[in-house]
């Protein structure tokens, strides 16, 4: 791990709300000026506030993380995180809603962060980050060499799935009719309509499914 872990960049109000600082900061500043409680992220200087997730967002990213961890644990294939767990990419602080380190590349999880790009990513798209997610978090987690990164859009709709090729440019994974293959997550898929068709089935059936007992 780098310096980043050095206690004296500790957070100072751990269990506060923060403000927005309404300055730029540097890395170091940011780390002791967030709180665990406070949703933000630090992009090249600056910090950038998230809003508080309504109830569906939050079920939802539970439901995707239980997926996602559940079969990995089944496994044995790595570490998943999130949503409130940082990644730390070059000039970036980002909170990812879900993310999965493979067991091969485990020590890049630290205690409060992950040190470099997780090989799968998932954003569900709130109302207020469209443009985050599908452009600016897209062309971050490309140039950082996540391998695979994964939208869920519950307005639109939309679920997109995009794997990191020799180009190191993402090329979209198709939905076939039983749903997206993951490429890092072997035999791990998901269907549209299972996220969009209420009501959303249990994560315990669709274990089941993918063949978790």
């Amino acid at each position: 791990m780098t310096s980043m872990l050095n206690p004296r960049f500790a957070r100072s109000e751990p269990d506060e709300f923060q403000r927005h600082p309404r300055r730029r900061m540097t890395e170091a500043e940011f780390v002791a000026w967030i709180g665990e409680k406070t949703r933000a992220e630090w992009v090249d200087g600056k910090v950038e506030m998230m809003s508080p997730v309504n109830s569906d967002h939050d079920m939802l990213v539970f439901w995707l993380r239980t997926l996602i961890q559940y079969y990995s644990e089944a496994h044995d294939l790595g570490v998943v995180r999130g949503p409130e767990f940082m990644t730390r990419l070059p000039g970036r602080r980002r909170l990812a809603d879900v993310l999965f380190v493979s067991a091969a590349r485990a020590d890049i999880v630290g205690e409060n962060h992950v040190e470099g790009a997780p090989d799968l990513i998932v954003e569900v798209v709130s109302p207020e980050s469209p443009n985050r997610d599908y452009r600016e978090k897209f062309t971050d987690y490309q140039k950082a060499g996540v391998k695979e990164y994964w939208i869920v859009d519950p307005r639109a709709r939309r679920l997109q799935a995009h794997h990191l090729a020799r180009s190191r440019k993402y090329r979209p994974i198709e939905e076939s009719e039983d749903g997206i293959h993951s490429v890092v997550l072997p035999g791990f898929r998901l269907k549209s309509q299972w996220l969009f068709t209420p009501p959303r089935p249990s994560a315990l059936k669709i274990l089941k499914e993918l063949g978790v007992r």
